[in-house]
């Protein structure tokens, strides 16, 4: 199922829990709390996501942009990375890993169409090819990502249930709005999405969940995460988090312009 993510360097670069949402020391110095630190990462994944819809790129592309963006956040600062210029030098960066490349002067160009007049976001050309060197040592030039959309088929095939593709798709790509991908495998992610799908359109997977043999307690614990992010998080899917909650974290990290 999954034999080729197990000799990934994708694979050997799991996290532990505990090690993904730790504020590194000079955030804290500005007075980020954990909190405000996870609200930075929707907000920014959702920027991604939105530049991405501009440039016209696969689904793929802005998951391997995201999980780029969070994993630089286990081992850098967002004083030392400004995220309103690794976002978009992430979606970059992963466009041609991706074989989409994306134009730097694109992005530049619809960051400004997006952002108006918000001196914090205007960048140039060469900020973004700047960044992208500097993200490539910040991932240690490990730029292989594995995604739950092609396990998610293959499991929605095998169960028989490919009615639910849409839904569960879905439910996929909001996993992104959180740190699961640096945490779990993916086609354990794919499982956690189809079992939460099953559950709310009243499709009994029991026995086929059985015959898989997969720890139920891990999946299980992955929808809870995925349905506690839910209720915690009011995120409107086209406008993102509420600027009240954002903008202020967002002014305690020092801008690139």
């Amino acid at each position: 199922m999954a034999a080729n993510f197990w000799t990934s360097s994708h694979s050997k670069q799991l996290l532990d829990p505990e090690d993904v949402d730790v504020v590194p020391a000079k955030d804290r110095e500005r007075g980020v709390t954990p909190v405000e630190f996870r609200l930075v990462k929707i907000h920014m994944s959702f920027h991604i996501w939105r530049l991405a819809q501009q440039v016209k790129v696969r689904q793929r592309v802005i998951a391997t942009a995201i999980t780029y963006f969070r994993r630089v956040y286990t081992r850098k600062s967002m004083t030392e990375y400004d995220p309103r210029l690794v976002a978009p030098a992430c979606l970059y960066l992963a466009s041609k890993v991706e074989e989409s490349t994306v134009q730097a002067r694109l992005l530049v160009f619809y960051i400004k169409k997006m952002c108006g007049s918000d001196d914090k976001y205007r960048f140039e050309i060469k900020d973004i090819l700047e960044m992208e060197m500097k993200l490539l040592e910040a991932l240690d030039y490990y730029l292989v990502v594995y995604h739950p959309y092609r396990p998610l088929l293959q499991l929605l095939q095998d169960a028989g249930i490919t009615d639910l593709t849409q839904f569960a798709w879905g439910l996929v790509n909001d996993t992104y709005k959180m740190d699961l991908i640096l945490i779990y495998p993916p086609y354990m992610i794919a499982l956690a999405c189809i079992y939460i799908a099953s559950v709310l359109k009243d499709k009994d997977t029991t026995s086929w969940f059985e015959e898989l043999r997969v720890d139920m307690n891990i999946v299980k614990n992955i929808s809870m995460e995925i349905l506690d992010f839910y209720d915690t998080y009011k995120i409107d899917p086209q406008r993102g988090l509420q600027e009240d909650k954002i903008i202020p974290v967002m002014n305690k990290l020092p801008s690139k312009a």
